[in-house]
Order: structure tokens, then sequence, then C-alpha cells
């Protein structure tokens, strides 16, 4: 690790400092949409994946609306994006997001993931509407990359002789390379975890249950301008191995190790942030889970280095079978890496499932996260740690700044 934390400025506009910049955030975005169009056998990206509408149309509407496959963006070759949203969310663009042209943000609805069958013909209108702007730019005859898609609005654009490839590899290259703005929106993303922290070591204590946890960072990071909490995980004592992924309403009991996950976003930039914790105490078997936990991240952090492989980094990670797995299948995303950006699992994906085969070379503007899982051998504990990493010219920079280099004991008797 080497230089100083990143800037993560306050979450206002202001005069005296230099902060994000959004205009030149949204400049980036598309332009490395379009190049990646440019650089594709397509005439045009239609886009449903709302990662990628936000990258390319600068749009955004909640997990609620977004993600029932109903708003949709289109890039054409030298052509500007145009969307189709919820109706008065379109109107909405018109008035508030000049750099769309208002002429470009129509109205869409295709069915809400099947809840309007396709036989209503939204679908049919829809294709029909889109193969006419193709033709109106001289791309009706280049296949059309498509990211993510339900099958009835994929055969309705074959059957309307449209020839659809995937797009979404394309996106994925386009959204790997974080520019300053986006490393900057990260860190204060991170920033906001660093102080949840904080109130979740205070609170934590036997007789909290573990959804009161999630209830509390919830509450705190929205309070501090969170415009998504995607999902906090928070997992303690019995529970811990094996890893379930969620929370339960547990109540916390003294002598527990517990871990905590926190997934949420700032101007749509995500954190995956974990950290582990004793209650009240920790016994020799939870202490040394951690350590080797600790060491497997340490080794990780070591190997990010502008262009080394993510094989060379998931090389230091222990086997599967070395921590109880059968598999590497059955292990996967314990020992784990994953990019981090508009969407929570971006690229890389760091695995010794996928990397020894398909490694990918490390990059400067490369954020992901660093994931390591020791189980204890008292047979339930476990020790869970993250941390976010840019990939720098000068090494690694971590992101994530609560204090994991020991086991902290939250309220110690």
């Amino acid at each position: 690790m080497s230089g100083a934390p990143l800037p993560a400025p306050g979450h206002m506009g202001v005069d005296y400092e230099q902060r994000v910049d959004f205009d030149r955030l949204r400049s980036y975005r598309l332009e490395r949409a379009q190049a990646s169009l440019e650089a594709s056998e397509c005439g045009a990206f239609l886009l449903f994946d709302f990662y990628n509408i936000r990258y390319t149309t600068q749009t955004w509407i909640g997990g609620a609306l977004g993600d029932k496959m109903t708003r949709y963006a289109l890039l054409t070759r030298g052509g500007e994006p145009m969307l189709w949203d919820f109706g008065s969310a379109a109107r909405h663009h018109r008035l508030y997001s000049p750099w769309l042209d208002p002429d470009n943000c129509h109205a869409g609805m295709l069915g809400l993931r099947g809840a309007i069958a396709p036989t209503a013909g939204l679908m049919r209108d829809a294709v029909r509407q889109i193969k006419g702007l193709l033709e109106d730019t001289g791309v009706a005859d280049a296949p059309v990359g498509v990211d993510v898609v339900e099958p009835p609005f994929l055969f309705e654009m074959q059957r309307q002789g449209l020839t659809v490839v995937d797009a979404q590899q394309a996106m994925l290259d386009a959204r790997q390379i974080k520019s300053n703005d986006e490393i900057m929106l990260l860190t204060q993303a991170a920033a906001m975890v660093d102080g949840v922290y904080q109130d979740i070591l205070e609170a934590l204590k036997p007789g909290i249950r573990e959804n009161e946890i999630v209830a509390l960072a919830s509450k705190r990071l929205y309070e501090m301008g969170s415009d998504q909490v995607e999902a906090i995980n928070a997992v303690s004592g019995e529970r811990c191995n094996p890893h379930p992924h969620n929370f339960s309403d547990r109540l916390i009991r003294p002598g527990d190790q517990a871990f905590f996950d926190i997934i949420h976003s700032f101007n749509g930039y995500r954190t995956c942030y974990y950290r582990t914790f004793g209650v009240g105490s920790a016994t020799p078997s939870q202490r040394d889970a951690y350590t080797r936990a600790r060491e497997w991240m340490d080794a990780s952090i070591d190997a990010v280095k502008v262009g080394a492989s993510t094989a060379d980094v998931a090389a230091v990670w222990p086997a599967a079978t070395e921590f109880g797995f059968e598999n590497e299948l059955a292990a996967f995303g314990l020992q784990f890496g994953h990019g981090l950006g508009l969407g929570l699992h971006e690229r890389p994906i760091i695995s010794r499932l996928n990397s020894m085969r398909e490694p990918v070379e490390l990059q400067a503007g490369m954020v992901f996260a660093l994931e390591t899982y020791c189980p204890a051998s008292d047979g339930f504990s476990a020790a869970r740690i993250e941390e976010e990493v840019v990939v720098t010219e000068d090494g690694p920079r971590v992101l994530t700044l609560f204090p994991a280099r020991d086991l902290v004991v939250a309220n110690p008797y």
C-alpha cells in the first residue's frame, strides 16, 4: 500500500475546492460507451441493464422501477443516446437533464417483467419504433448489441428482422477504467461506511439483533446522502460458518464473532465493505481465523500492481480444499475480488474459479474490492475482511479505512 488516502471531500458543491465535476463525469462515461460501440460490429447498443442506462444517459430511477426491464436506452453510431422511461420520468428528464436532447426522452412501457403479457403488443410496437430509428440513422443492417433482455423482446426483435448480439461484454469493458471523478465518488461512498462502522462498533452489544444493526446502518447511510442502500449483511455467532450471505433476527450474544457487509451507493457509485468484530471478547480460535484472513488480504493487496494479472492476485489465496470446501465453485465468493462502480460486480472478477484460466491484466484506474474469509477451528465462527482498492501507477491505494489490521473487539469486558 502506498500514498496518502485519496480525497474524500464534502458532498456539497462549493466554490472553494475542486470536487466532482459532474459534467466531466457525464462526458467521460458517454465517450467510453461510444468508443466501445465504434470498436464493435454493432450499429447500435440497446441497453436494458440499468447501470448501462445510467452510464450512457446519466439518468437514474431506483430499483423499484429501474430493474423491471421497462427502461431502455438506444445508442447508435455517431448518435446521441435515446431513452425510454416511465412517462412522468421521461417528462422530468426533458426538464432537468439538459445533456439529453428533449426529443430523445420517450415514454416507454414493455410489461413490467411480463406482468403485461407480450400479446398486448407493447414489445411489438417498441421494436418497430427502434427499427425505424435504426433505419433513419443508416445502421438497420448491422447487428444490434443488447446487454440483458427478456425472451419475448428478443424473439420480437428477431421476428422483425434484427440481428441481435451481446453488448454486455463491450459495456463492461467500457466501465472498467474509472475516471478521477468516479474514483472520488467511490472514495466518498467508502467514507460514509467508515462512519457507519463506528456506529456499529458502539452499538454492538449482547441483546441487539442482526436486523437492528441493519436498520441502524441503513438509517445512517440515508441520513448521510446515500441514494441506495442495496444490501447489508449482518452475520453473527453460529451463523458465521458457513457464510449465509444474509441477515436474520438473531440476538447477538457475548463472545460472538460478527461480520457485516455494507453495500450502498453515493451518486450511483457503490461500496462492498466487510468488517469483523468480536462482541465483548474473542477466543484464540476466533483471533487465529482473523489473523489468517488478514494475511491473505495483505498478500492479495501486495499483488496488485499495473501489469500484474488477476491470476497473480488469486494465486495468493488458499485453494478451496484448504479451508473446508470441496472445490472452487463451492467456495466462490469467499476468497474473491470484484470490480466496483455503478454496479456491485463489475470487471475484473478475481477468483480461483475463473482467473487462473482467463487472467485479466491490471490497469491503472481499475477499482475493485478484495474479500477474504477464514472459518475458525471452533467449527462455527469465521472472519471476513474486505478492502476496496484502486490500481495506480504507484501501487494499490486502499479506500476502506475503518481499522481492520487486527480483530476489533466491540465493548470489551
